[in-house]
């Protein structure tokens, strides 16, 4: 399975819509690939704060794969004109309670919006995101004919209960957008190679590179193998990172590494 993660530079000087048409545009680029990437918020940048609101779009009958929303239709026409499985990063979604919430889109290759994912754990403490937001609560796993992937968003990473309890929903992925900030770009490299050790499962993380309202961003998007090491990893800027993942190895390390088997404590398996 190829997958490709599509780092994007974040500049506030290009305008959204412009932004769109660049990424469908590089998405449909990744023909070659089964699975493409984007980061968290692309659309706006994970700290631009003031735009939440303005930019949040509705996704109507997510189940039905019924879309209302400029990105989420822009990225589905990429989805299938490419013919991927495209996780399209996340964007500010509108619910239908009037909340806002950090939502991640999956694609399947006709276009079909397969899944959506809404960030549990919000970054900012008392500001920002943790105040804006509202908190997704389930779980989410995302059955690909080659392995399964598991949801996170950025913060979540630092949470090592929501990539167990992926883990015992079937998860031999995870896959994780962010807007990471440069100052903490150390976490990001750390976490994403741990999550992936201690779960037996590879890690695609993918960020942003540029500046989020003041704030720069880490890019260093990141792919680990089940065993912890770096498939590849990008600069700072933007950049593609193309690699291939073999399902096999995630059986092979949990079977020659039985440590999953040895778990005394852990998260009930969600229901599905």
């Amino acid at each position: 399975m190829r997958a490709s993660l599509i780092q994007i530079d974040v500049n506030p000087d290009e305008s959204i819509h412009s932004r769109r048409r660049r990424v469908g545009s590089l998405v449909r680029e990744q023909r070659g690939s089964d699975l493409v990437v984007l980061p968290e918020l692309w659309t706006v940048g994970a700290f631009a704060y003031d735009l939440f609101a303005d930019e949040a779009e509705t996704l109507d009958g997510t189940r039905e794969g019924t879309l209302d929303g400029t990105t989420a239709r822009e990225m589905s026409e990429a989805a299938r004109e490419a013919g991927v499985w495209l996780h399209a990063g996340s964007v500010p979604e509108r619910g239908a309670d009037g909340v806002l919430y950090n939502t991640s889109l999956v694609f399947s290759p006709d276009g079909e919006l397969a899944h959506s994912y809404r960030k549990i754990h919000r970054f900012g403490f008392d500001k920002g995101e943790a105040v804006l937001m509202g908190a997704g609560s389930q779980l989410v796993t995302a059955a690909l004919p080659e392995l399964t992937l598991g949801l996170a968003t950025c913060y979540d990473l630092r949470f090592p209960e929501l990539f167990r309890g992926l883990v015992d929903a079937g998860a031999q992925a995870f896959v994780i957008p962010a807007g990471w900030p440069e100052r903490r770009r150390a976490h990001w490299t750390l976490l994403a190679r741990a999550r992936a050790v201690e779960n037996q499962a590879y890690v695609l993380a993918c960020g942003t590179g540029g500046t989020h309202a003041g704030v720069e961003q880490a890019g260093h998007s990141i792919a680990v193998d089940p065993w912890g090491e770096v498939l590849a990893e990008a600069g700072q800027g933007e950049e593609i990172l193309t690699v291939d993942l073999d399902p096999a190895r995630v059986a092979e390390t949990r079977e020659v590494f039985p440590a999953l088997k040895d778990r005394v404590l852990g998260l009930e398996a969600p229901k599905r």
